[in-house]
Order: structure tokens, then C-alpha cells, then sequence
């Protein structure tokens, strides 16, 4: 396929450019690694499992130039729900902000929605027995403050975090029992 050249130059320079922009973006944890089990702590306290149902602490470091204020979102796209599950959604944290501790309560600012299990705020691991799960723990750095409130669902704020997402970086963990 033959493309404009104006088009050209501009899939040349994304190419070359977002590559790098976006791995510079990083978030780590004191308490959780990629592809690693997680600990009780980070378990549900419910639905027959039995975990302290604590938020990791996560920092993240090199946000892009342009971050108006960051998103963090824990999903597990495994679940046997047909949409997967949505353990934590906060998202209007402020650009200042670079960690959260273990447990973590949310800066002023931030906007924390309803996760599957019905509370506000972090959910622990819970898959069914016999299953891995998965669990992607993501920031998102936003272009702008998102001008949404609790009330929306897990999925409009995911499509609004996307659609001003400048960069993210995720940790995948993972748990059974």
C-alpha cells in the first residue's frame, strides 16, 4: 500500500518517537513485581477468600511533559464475567503526585469509582478456585483533569482515561487459590 507522503512522515516520527516516550513512563512497587503472586495482603476479605485486601503501594517516575494528572486502575481481564473486573479505578490524582503507599489513601483531588465487589476503593484478589488470574495494576498520565465525577462506570472513566492518556505503564501480577 502506497501512502501520501505527508502521511508517511507522520507514521515515521510516531514510530520513532512514541516508542521511546512511552517506555520512559515506569511504575514500580515495594510490593508487588511482574508476573509474581500476590501477597495475602493484597487479597479480598470476602467471597471465600481470606486476604487483608490492602492496596500495593505503587510509585511511577519520567511523566511525559504535557501530565495534567494521572489515573491508576487495577483490572483483571480473566474474570468469567465477559467484561473481566475492575479491582480498583481512581483517576484525577494530582500531576505532583508520584506514589501511593501501601494501603493508600487518595490525595484530595482524586476521584475513586465503585469496583466490582461494590465498594469504593481498592478490592483485593479473588478468582475462583482453581484459576490464575491475572492482575494489571496501571498508571495512566492524563493530559488534562477529567471532568467526571463517581458516578460514572468503570467503563466511561476507562474510555475517558484512554482517549487522554499520554503514556502508562502497567505491572501484571498474578494469583490462585
Amino acid at each position: 500500500m502506497r501512502y501520501p507522503k505527508f502521511l508517511l512522515s507522520i507514521l515515521l516520527a510516531v514510530s520513532i518517537v512514541s516508542p521511546a516516550f512511552a517506555s520512559d513512563f515506569r511504575i514500580s512497587s515495594s510490593d508487588i513485581a511482574e508476573g509474581a503472586q500476590l501477597k495475602t495482603a493484597h487479597v479480598f476479605q470476602g467471597f471465600g477468600c481470606d486476604g487483608g485486601n490492602t492496596s500495593p503501594a505503587l510509585s511511577w517516575e519520567n511523566a511525559p511533559a504535557g501530565t495534567k494528572s494521572f489515573a491508576v486502575t487495577v483490572y483483571d481481564p480473566d474474570a468469567p464475567t465477559g467484561s473481566g473486573w475492575w479491582h480498583w479505578f481512581a483517576f484525577n490524582i494530582p500531576a505532583d503526585v508520584s506514589e501511593l503507599s501501601s494501603g493508600a489513601t487518595l490525595p484530595e483531588e482524586a476521584v475513586a469509582l465503585s469496583n466490582d465487589y461494590g465498594s469504593v476503593g481498592f478490592g483485593g484478589a479473588c478468582p475462583p478456585p482453581g484459576e490464575v488470574h491475572r492482575y494489571q495494576f496501571t498508571v495512566h498520565a492524563l493530559s488534562t483533569v477529567l471532568e467526571i465525577d463517581a458516578s460514572v462506570s468503570n467503563a466511561l472513566a476507562g474510555f475517558m482515561v484512554n482517549a487522554n492518556s499520554i503514556a502508562s505503564s502497567t505491572i501484571t501480577a498474578v494469583y490462585s487459590r
